[in-house]
């Protein structure tokens, strides 16, 4: 199956660069402060929603999920790779880490205050993506937000396109077009952040983050 395929060769690539891509991530909010903004107006909207728990989905190695915590969140984190998560376990062990997928959680229908999802849907293939985002749906509660982060493509009449992303192959987005997408899958976008890319981004796109809440 393609999405089993898609997902083993990502695990597999995560598992071998966990180390190098910790390491290389750990400090990576500290020079960002527009992406510090963003996940504290995710942490405010989500407390004045209820303040239920929320998941970081596709957490690597747990630096962000931490964040959450810092900021007062009931945060805990999913990944598909069993070695970030035991990284994840070993840098944050009073947090909750999980191997699961994001196409497929365990995780209970509408349970979830927010779902946190940083550039962990730019691996999965276009014809998988409304599956994640349904299952993003399912397990938010009515009110529930989603920030959802990712890397923009460069062309409205090229909704996605594969870059070269080192660890496995990846996608971009136009962001219209993802918004559209979150529409249809029952997620009304609330907000968006667009950041250019700047001299020291080893890539230079475009990175989106959008938020968006269940009605």
């Amino acid at each position: 199956m393609v999405e089993h395929d898609a997902l083993s060769a990502t695990r597999d690539a995560y598992d071998a660069a966990a180390l190098a891509y910790a390491q290389l991530f750990r400090d990576s909010l500290r020079d960002r402060p527009l992406d510090r903004a963003m996940l504290d107006a995710f942490a405010e909207v989500v407390r004045a929603s209820g303040d239920g728990q929320v998941a970081d989905l596709g957490c690597g190695p747990g630096h962000i999920t931490a964040h959450l915590d810092e900021l007062g969140l009931a945060a805990f984190g999913i990944d598909a790779s069993p070695e970030m998560i035991k990284l994840a376990r070993q840098a944050y062990p009073g947090l909750r880490f999980d191997v699961g997928s994001m196409a497929a959680s365990d995780i209970a229908d509408g349970t979830l205050a927010g779902v946190l999802s940083r550039w962990s849907i730019i691996h999965t293939p276009p014809q998988e993506l409304p599956v994640i985002l349904a299952e993003f749906h399912r397990v938010l509660a009515p009110g529930g937000h989603l920030l959802l982060g990712f890397s923009a493509s460069d062309d409205p009449s090229h909704p996605t396109q594969v870059f070269d992303h080192t660890v496995a192959p990846a996608y971009r987005w136009w962001p219209d077009h993802l918004a559209t997408m979150l529409r249809e899958s029952g997620l009304a976008e609330v907000a968006r952040m667009v950041r250019e890319p700047q001299p020291t981004d080893r890539r230079q796109f475009q990175e989106v983050q959008l938020l968006a809440r269940k009605a």
